[in-house]
């Protein structure tokens, strides 16, 4: 028997907020959160903005000696998994802590430190590298540090899959609490990748936006898109077994029903342009939690910005849905947040829960220019308040990755 899933705790760190409270008071605000990146002289880029995280102080969100230890990504998850457990009002005290696991992950890890320390190679000789380069590094110390930091001594796995990062982790982590492998699983996704090689790779790839409006630069669906802007945080959820969460009298978002996983195998960037591979991991979702197209009310589609991910998105969420796909309500959190990368889904799974929460939807903010091929109901204008009572997630990344979630309004 599988066992039920339910979201007890969130935590986020956003370029429109470091807190839940803060993004989803940006999100209802349809704030964005793009603007000149300061992080680095863009003289030579073609690439000016992007969705920075502001005003972040690691030592005010964790352990001070144990933050200089942490790249930023790092840094990132153990805030947002700090919240996540904070706002579940989990005792670790309570807990077998060989039940409570970690799945987070990061797509691309630290490049601060690979710059870093590839340049003191340079200049000073290989002696001079940080001897904790590696461990800094490397994309799986979000998820040990998580680990570390808040007593997690369960399951502790990084996936890592691109911009699909956060949702497989999501997904991963449903899983492990479905078949028993643990009864609380921190889950999501963290990013920080707005570095010099980081905006000259994706430009050279030709995936960012050359816009320097903030306003018209991330801009999902509207026929003028013409690439992602790129962001930066995280975002973790506390996942828990129904009966587990009972027996605390925890307060429970909403239920996890659904998840899946394909892979388009057609090419390392493009999604495939039938959109077969995204459709199924939408149908494979939808029958985990046993339900019809007809009954999903929203879809927070992954929505780049990119010419080639919003057409074959679209394409895949019509191919999945049918008839019913010209009456879901579908948006971008990325036309306020830019992309995130791997922590992508992790955001964008705390948006679908909160929009159940809430009863609200957030519209697709700058989409202005209707694309003729682009045909479905993308929330354009203003948000729309209404009863959601199933939402799917997407998140699509390079290699042909493809992952839905399916999230329920939660019933005893």
């Amino acid at each position: 028997m599988k066992r039920r899933v339910v979201v007890t705790g969130l935590g986020a760190v956003t370029p429109i907020g470091n807190t839940v409270e803060e993004f989803w008071n940006g999100i209802r605000d349809g704030r964005v959160g793009i603007g000149e990146i300061t992080r680095f002289d863009t003289t030579d880029f073609k690439i000016r903005l992007a969705a920075e995280v502001k005003g972040f102080t690691a030592k005010e969100r964790m352990d001070v000696k144990a933050a200089r230890r942490m790249e930023l990504f790092s840094q990132y998850a153990v805030a947002a998994a700090g919240e996540a457990l904070e706002d579940s009002g989990l005792s670790m005290e309570k807990e077998d802590p060989f039940r409570v696991g970690v799945s987070i992950g990061s797509g691309i890890g630290s490049l601060q430190a690979m710059e870093r320390e590839y340049g003191k190679m340079l200049e000073k000789g290989p002696g001079r590298v940080n001897p904790l380069f590696v461990p800094l590094m490397i994309s799986n110390m979000a998820a040990g540090n998580v680990g570390i930091q808040l007593g997690f001594k369960g399951k502790n796995i990084n996936v890592v899959t691109a911009c699909a990062t956060g949702t497989h982790s999501i997904g991963e982590a449903f899983r492990s609490i479905q078949y028993g492998d643990a009864d609380v699983m921190a889950a999501g996704g963290t990013e920080a990748s707005i570095t010099p090689i980081g905006v000259a790779g994706f430009s050279a790839l030709t995936a960012l936006s050359e816009s320097t409006d903030p306003g018209r630069a991330s801009i999902p669906f509207d026929k003028e898109r013409n690439g992602f802007v790129m962001g930066e945080g995280a975002g973790v959820v506390i996942l828990e077994e129904l009966e587990h969460a009972k027996a605390r009298n925890a307060r429970i978002y909403a239920e996890v029903a659904g998840y899946g996983a394909t892979c388009d195998a057609y090419h390392i960037t493009s999604p495939a342009e039938d959109g077969a591979g995204a459709a199924r991991a939408m149908t494979e979702a939808m029958r985990d939690g046993g339900i019809s197209p007809e009954q999903v009310s929203y879809i927070n589609a992954h929505g780049t910005g990119t010419h080639h991910n919003d057409l074959f998105e679209t394409r895949a969420i019509k191919a999945a849905f049918g008839t019913a796909a010209s009456r879901v309500k579908i948006n971008s959190t990325k036309s306020m947040i830019g992309h995130l990368l791997g922590a992508a889904g992790g955001v964008e799974f705390i948006t679908c829960v909160k929009s159940i929460e809430t009863g609200y939807i957030h519209p697709t903010v700058g989409l202005l220019v209707p694309d003729e091929e682009c045909d479905l109901d993308y929330t354009v204008g203003a948000g729309v308040s209404m009863d959601v009572e199933y939402a799917i997630s997407n998140s699509l990344g390079f290699g042909g990755h493809n992952g839905s979630i399916l999230v329920k309004r939660y019933e005893a």
